[in-house]
């Protein structure tokens, strides 16, 4: 697994329970960003369908709407982690959560949860829908922090 003094930092940094408020008529969704060593650190993101109804095609963490039997939003991105990607739900350490972000047009909040380890490449074969890793450019390991961290699924996002 990653150092423990990177999971500290991290954990000290993200919200470990999250409580959002969606706006009236917004629906409330969660995502999971895998920090992954495969050596350097990397986030990986997937492929969603070109068959699905909506986002078809898109570049995305995995993750979804909530639905009324997620415990919590957390549950919620690891559900979603197993239904796309294969991800054991049981596997990943989950550390916390960014900020939300609001997805104007469709109406969504996103809570977007950091999770990783080492192990996590060797469970995900990459038929299942990963679409791609994104090294995160030989950052050392005392630069990587929450807002490093929101700075790099930016640019991921940006790229595919």
């Amino acid at each position: 697994m990653y150092p423990a003094d990177l999971r500290a930092r991290l954990r000290a940094a993200l919200d470990p329970a999250p409580s959002p408020v969606p706006e009236p008529g917004d629906r409330l969704a969660a995502v999971l960003a895998l920090l992954v060593e495969e050596p350097e650190l990397a986030l990986v993101f997937g492929r969603r369908s070109d068959a699905l109804p909506r986002h078809a095609g898109q570049v995305a963490f995995p993750g979804g709407v909530a639905d009324e039997g997620d415990l919590h939003l957390a549950a919620t991105a690891l559900r979603e982690a197993e239904e796309e990607v294969g991800l054991d739900p049981a596997l990943p350490e989950v550390l916390g959560a960014l900020p939300p972000v609001h997805t104007t047009v469709s109406g969504i909040l996103v809570v977007p949860f950091n999770a990783g380890g080492s192990y996590l490449m060797r469970r995900i074969d990459g038929t299942q829908g990963i679409g791609s890793r994104m090294p995160l450019g030989g950052a050392p390991l005392d630069s990587i922090d929450a807002e490093n961290l929101r700075r790099w699924i930016a640019q991921g996002a940006r790229r595919n």
